[in-house]
């Protein structure tokens, strides 16, 4: 990336996010508008890619709503995410998991998961 333009994006990253990972489970929330009212609305969800680096990083989240599969894009550094929750770490050998789009039903969201004496280690 060109030196000016990181040094001129530098102070709109975000400095506070965890370390989360593709295929880690995490719940995002994320700031609606509505009329002249605020609130908080949680989105929950299997990450399946992370793209882009520095201001334009983005990570695509998905879930079954209703038996229909949901993915939406985030900004890692929008002014709208107020936080990231890491709810389950996964033992991942990819970089992108498009291939839970063909899944249905529970195999859409199988994802290995780390076991709990190695989260603990690390």
């Amino acid at each position: 990336m060109n030196p000016i333009i990181k040094e001129i994006t530098a102070p709109q990253l975000k400095k506070d996010l965890p370390p989360f990972k593709v295929g880690d489970g995490v719940r995002v929330h994320t700031k609606v508008r509505e009329g002249d009212k605020e609130r908080i609305q949680i989105f929950t969800g299997v990450v399946i890619a992370r793209k882009g680096h520095g201001i334009h990083e983005t990570f695509t989240v998905r879930r079954i709503s209703y038996g229909e599969g949901v993915e939406r894009v985030f900004p890692v550094n929008s002014p709208n995410i107020d936080k990231i929750e890491i709810e389950r770490e996964s033992e991942n050998m990819r970089a992108r998991l498009y291939y839970l789009r063909d899944r249905q039903g529970k195999a859409a969201m199988a994802v290995k998961e780390r076991r709990v004496e190695e989260a603990a280690k690390s």
